[in-house]
């Protein structure tokens, strides 16, 4: 069925501007995530005095799962992946599925339907059991290649 505006005789298809209008919430946050990223690649934080120290790191010299994030995300900016990769690995997996669940997000969004990410339990405890063992291997002797 489609309408037909009396003024100017033309006929639209239905739905066609809420479309645009349901777009702007992922266009929205990918606007907020490139900001970031833009951000964090103007102020490199590889330099000492730009950002605050972890302080998890700084008070007990063991690295969190988030340490390397930043110097991972700038390296990612500039296209040096394996930089990012020894950076921090995890954030870089993380960036990875930013992308793919925004697309998707995006996809489902132009096609009218709603996004649904239903984790259930076994989900939750294995995303908490991959940053635990993340964290205490790259604070392990061998999980030295995992420091940032």
């Amino acid at each position: 069925m489609h309408d037909v505006n009396t003024d100017s005789q033309r006929v639209t298809q239905p739905g066609t501007g809420a479309r645009w209008g349901r777009l702007a919430v992922p266009a929205g946050v990918l606007a907020a995530v490139a900001g970031a990223f833009a951000y964090v690649g103007a102020v490199d934080p590889n330099e000492p005095g730009h950002y605050p120290a972890c302080p998890l790191l700084q008070y007990t010299g063991v690295y969190c799962p988030g340490c390397g994030g930043l110097r991972s995300a700038h390296a990612v900016v500039y296209g040096d992946f394996a930089a990012a990769l020894q950076d921090n690995a995890l954030a870089v997996a993380g960036y990875a599925v930013f992308a793919v669940m925004w697309t998707v997000w995006v996809v489902r969004t132009v096609r009218g339907r709603p996004l649904r990410i239903d984790l259930g339990p076994v989900q939750l405890w294995a995303a908490g059991v991959l940053l635990l063992v993340f964290t205490v291997v790259r604070n392990l002797p061998f999980g030295g290649w995992l420091h940032p």
